[in-house]
């Protein structure tokens, strides 16, 4: 037994886990509705079979005569037998009977989801819905915490508490509120032509062109549609995009491909000596992942997407291009226009669609609806009204319907209870962490003439590089000098509104 032999171990669960991946990206984008049962049963065998492996008394024993090779000392392979350990003793925790449903089931419910999301049709969710609640309250109950959500949460943020959530939550909600109240009486800019016929080709030649202009490399990616945005990798060299483009919504799926590129660049360059090890293998979540939390791997595709995508100069530079792709559509449009347009405080039903402003309001919805779910103050059955008067309190807006009400995420089915709040507190680290690049050399001269290379390598070797070896804490202290602030973030947000208002 040797620290190689505890390495290969985890190499070997690393390419079962990815293998996991590639099952969710086919039945998410190509997989024939037929399919569902026997994938489902398929990703319940993989998914066990990672477990077993994980907690196996070998792999016990590798992990102590690891421990006694490499001693307790700070270094990326005492790291990795500390982060190790640490996840093999919480996902040992969790029932086995509860890892292989909850890995059925997801496979199940997306499918189900998909299909009550289209008919408008929430009965014929809440069932699977249920079913999966229990279950998430058996994992919050194996793992523990002060609260039911510590649990949930921690799983994706690691460190992060309900508590520590609310705190963080009250903060920005007094920064949002007056905000959004500002930008609401001013004057609305124009935004009709958002609506005009875009066809899809063009928009996704356009999105794809500049992504890979800001770093996503195609060589090792690719472009998918779905009925939800996401990014999934297996392994650094295959990481796969998705986006969800309408004709009649230019807006929609552009930031959308370029969020999932900002996730994308990420785990296409995490350190190729992190590739199969238990910094690319998460063994809670039993998910291949190169990120440090999803909270870090939000604050890049917010950064791409809002800090670079939606600003003033990235316009000024690229609404030409745009243009030559829609000359119809924008021939009455300026590059003023457009910019104010995409920037338009609008509160709206769909979260993936929200402005900057009223984005977190959306995740703060989900993630109070999440903890009442979990602490059990509320049942399945009650959602769709707790829902809606949870927007008419928050955004003053009535929901139409489920669809574009409580059927709107695909989060739930996949079992990602707690995982909503990782988008606020990447909203957060976004700002931290753009704002220190921009103090670094070269980022904002880059950003200031279209070269995003600049950004790129800052990224990539303060954040990306390390991966899961740094804990989100210590990643965003080396990046940015200090832990999670929301001031920066509030900061970015009053500028972008006094700029939209002036």
């Amino acid at each position: 037994m040797s620290y190689a032999d505890f390495q290969a171990r985890i190499a070997r669960i690393n390419d079962v886990l990815c293998t996991l991946n590639l099952l969710a990206w086919d039945s998410r984008t190509m997989m024939p509705p037929g399919g569902v049962d026997a994938r489902a049963e398929q990703v319940a065998t993989l998914t066990m079979l990672a477990r077993e492996m994980a907690t196996s008394d070998a792999m016990a024993a590798a992990l102590n005569a690891a421990q006694d090779e490499v001693g307790d000392g700070d270094d990326l392979p005492a790291r990795a037998v500390a982060l190790a350990r640490r996840e093999i003793r919480t996902l040992a925790r969790i029932p086995a009977d509860v890892i292989a449903e909850k890995a059925a089931l997801s496979s199940r419910a997306h499918s189900i989801w998909v299909a009550a999301r289209a008919a408008n049709d929430f009965s014929a969710y809440a069932p699977v819905l249920e079913r999966m609640m229990a279950l998430q309250r058996r994992i919050a109950g194996a793992i523990g915490g002060d609260h039911p959500y510590d649990a949930m949460v921690g799983q994706f943020e690691p460190g992060m508490t309900h508590a520590r959530l609310q705190a963080i939550y009250a903060e920005l909600k007094a920064a949002l509120v007056p905000l959004i109240q500002r930008a609401a009486d001013a004057p609305q800019p124009r935004h009709d032509f958002m609506a005009r016929d875009f066809p899809i080709p063009a928009q996704k030649a356009f999105g794809l062109k500049v992504a890979e202009k800001m770093g996503y490399d195609m060589n090792r990616g690719r472009l998918d549609d779905t009925a939800h945005p996401f990014e999934i990798s297996f392994t650094r060299d295959d990481v796969r995009i998705t986006s969800r483009f309408r004709e009649s919504w230019l807006p929609g799926g552009t930031f959308a491909l370029w969020h999932e590129a900002g996730h994308g660049m990420y785990e296409q360059n995490v350190a190729p000596e992190h590739a199969r090890t238990i910094f690319a293998t998460d063994l809670v979540n039993l998910y291949a992942v190169g990120g440090a939390s999803f909270g870090m791997h939000e604050a890049q595709s917010r950064m791409w997407e809002n800090r670079v995508g939606r600003s003033r100069r990235f316009w000024a530079l690229h609404f030409d291009d745009l243009r030559a792709q829609f000359p119809d559509q924008l021939a009455d449009v300026s590059q003023d226009e457009f910019w104010r347009a995409v920037n338009r405080v609008r509160p709206d039903y769909i979260r993936v669609e929200a402005d900057e402003l009223t984005y977190d309001m959306h995740i703060i919805l989900r993630s109070e609806i999440e903890a009442d779910l979990i602490d059990g103050t509320i049942d399945v059955a009650d959602l769709p009204q707790v829902w809606n008067g949870k927007m008419r309190e928050t955004l003053g807006i009535d929901v139409p319907d489920d669809t574009r009400g409580v059927l709107q995420d695909v989060h739930w089915s996949h079992g990602y209870v707690g995982s909503f709040p990782t988008y606020t507190l990447g909203n957060v680290m976004s700002s931290q962490l753009f704002a220190a690049a921009c103090r670094r050399s070269g980022v904002s001269e880059g950003l200031e003439a279209g070269d995003y290379r600049p950004l790129f390598e800052d990224m990539r070797a303060n954040v990306w590089s390390h991966g899961r070896s740094s804990t989100p804490e210590e990643t965003l202290t080396r990046a940015t000098g200090r832990g999670l602030d929301t001031a920066p973030y509030i900061a970015d947000l009053t500028a972008k509104v006094e700029d939209l208002t002036a």
